[in-house]
């Protein structure tokens, strides 16, 4: 596709924050998008019925906070960009939802819809679903189903204190941590359940006394970003032997932070991580490292490279971008190869795939080929899900555009 006669760019709106306590994790999803879409870009771009189109990336920085996000919503519209994607805040991401289906209502011809990576509070693809919204990541529930299955057959877990981000997210973790522990290991003691505000713990030394007052031997978070760093990093310092089991341990700096302290007691669960094994893994792993190769940008998602993918598939598929076309091409759509096994569920948009719960180890031992940002350790599969075990019911009753 020469430049002279190149069809004109699909547009996606990057909603994210970009700047502030969580600019880091803003710029980590820019690098995985871009590296998706020159993927796609590479192949050919998209091809609908009047011929064939380039992706194109536009970053609006919503600061992480849910005004600014649904201004850039704003801005996204009134540019004509018909696709946004957005993660890094599930408070965000209600926001969102609400925003667009009222846009949509208000506005037929004019339509958006919503991809979100990472935005996991379970209400998203249960009491708030929506036509609009496809999410691409394990919800909260089905990765705490992963992780307590972890916990259930780690029998030296006797005391664990539940430490998360005080927002909607953390609230769900907080309550699916009780209620998975309890049903799966009576025996296990909630010693403390604590919540901290998002972004402005500076020092996490005092909840740690808290936690080693209490006598727990493990720790249950779902926090991420700057919050999880700064809180291995207090663990660390004061020589805690404390497990941790979390929903992004492997993310960020935490495994450099954590250090030598992490090896055997830092969990994390996802769908995917570099270590999983196999020419098709090692390979994508590879081609993101050589995109870029510096040891702080070492944090490639699966997730967000399929998500671009499926979309990618869907607009040929509807051979338009109109999205109510494309919606229903992504509903029901499957993807099985040598490294991804993804469905998207049809009636709640919600995507089901098999989740790995990996704990830190030294890279260079079996089964650790890659470590984590340069920092000497990696992780390894502890425990493989295959989808039917995480898959858990929704009580999605979405309403569908005629």
């Amino acid at each position: 596709m020469s430049a002279a006669h190149a069809a004109p760019p699909i547009r996606l709106a990057l909603i994210e924050g970009m700047s502030g306590p969580f600019g880091n994790a803003g710029a980590m999803v820019e690098r995985n998008l871009r590296f998706a879409i020159e993927r796609v870009n590479a192949r050919g771009g998209v091809k609908l019925r009047d011929g064939a189109h380039p992706l194109e990336l536009s970053v609006f920085d919503s600061k992480n906070a849910v005004e600014d996000s649904l201004v850039q919503l704003k801005a996204a519209g009134d540019l004509g960009i018909p696709f946004v994607m957005q993660g890094n805040s599930s408070a965000v991401a209600s926001a969102l939802i609400d925003a667009i289906n009222k846009r949509n209502a208000r506005e037929p011809g004019q339509r958006m819809l919503f991809f979100n990576y990472s935005a996991v509070d379970p209400t998203l693809t249960n009491e708030q679903c929506s036509f609009w919204h496809f999410a691409f990541d394990a919800n909260a529930a089905m990765r705490m189903q992963a992780l307590t299955e972890a916990i259930k057959e780690d029998g030296a877990i006797r005391k664990v204190y539940l430490l998360n981000q005080d927002y909607s997210f953390g609230r769900q973790v907080s309550g699916l941590a009780r209620q998975m522990l309890t049903q799966k290991r009576p025996d296990i003691q909630i010693v403390g359940d604590q919540f901290h505000p998002i972004g402005r713990v500076k020092d996490f030394a005092p909840y740690l006394a808290k936690i080693k007052a209490a006598g727990a031997d493990t720790v249950v978070t779902g926090s991420w970003g700057n919050d999880l760093t700064l809180l291995v990093k207090a663990a660390r310092e004061q020589g805690l032997e404390l497990k941790f089991y979390t929903f992004y341990g492997n993310a960020l700096g935490a495994p450099a932070a954590l250090g030598e302290a992490g090896v055997g007691r830092v969990f994390a669960v996802a769908e995917w991580h570099p270590n999983v094994g196999g020419e098709t893994s090692d390979g994508f792993y590879r081609s993101f490292r050589a995109r870029y190769p510096e040891a702080k940008d070492d944090y490639p998602l699966l997730r967000m490279t399929v998500m671009v993918d499926m979309i990618a598939a869907a607009l040929e598929q509807a051979g338009t971008v109109d999205v109510v076309t494309v919606a229903r091409a992504l509903e029901n759509r499957r993807v099985r190869d040598g490294l991804v096994d993804a469905w998207m569920r049809p009636n709640d948009h919600q995507m089901i795939e098999p989740l790995y719960v990996s704990v830190m180890r030294k890279a260079g031992e079996a089964g650790v080929k890659f470590d984590n940002e340069g920092s000497g350790y990696g992780f390894r599969t502890a425990m493989e899900l295959a989808q039917q075990r995480v898959a858990l019911p929704s009580t999605c009753r979405m309403m569908r555009p005629r």
